[in-house]
């Protein structure tokens, strides 16, 4: 059953990891990786990514991205957004921030951002808006 736009926007707000998709070659397969992410219902997506990392460049060039994520419990459902960039950003420490807070338990965001910091280096926030959502819930008896 396809979820309202009311459930795919509520949905998407959770914090499930993503499967960012976009196209790197044409006569290849998109570029799919797991990634985090923040939205917001009605926003915009965005994510956090190293300034020379394949899919920045591949974003940068595509100029659009696709996002899936899912849940196999306690129904199985699913949500897939794609839509152009509308801004590259430098990263900053307050977006880090939220972003751990989203996915890292709270006695550990601390450390998670020492980690960030001294390993991952500078990140550049990307935002896309959503524009071709695909969604469904095959609720609890499939």
């Amino acid at each position: 059953m396809t979820l309202s736009r009311e459930e795919r926007e509520e949905f998407l707000a959770e914090p499930h990891v993503g499967a960012l998709s976009v196209v790197e070659r044409p006569d290849q397969a998109p570029l799919t990786v797991p990634i985090w992410y923040q939205y917001e219902p009605g926003g915009e997506v965005w994510i956090a990514t190293a300034p020379d990392a394949r899919k920045t460049q591949a974003i940068r060039r595509a100029g659009h991205f696709g996002l899936m994520v899912e849940r196999s419990a306690p129904t199985t459902r699913y949500v897939s957004v794609r839509g152009p960039v509308v801004r590259i950003e430098p990263g900053s420490p307050e977006l880090s921030r939220e972003l751990a807070q989203r996915y890292i338990p709270a006695a550990r965001v601390e450390e998670y951002l020492e980690f960030e910091r001294k390993h991952i280096g500078a990140q550049l926030i990307i935002y896309m808006r959503p524009e071709r959502w695909l969604s469904s819930d095959l609720g609890p008896e499939w």
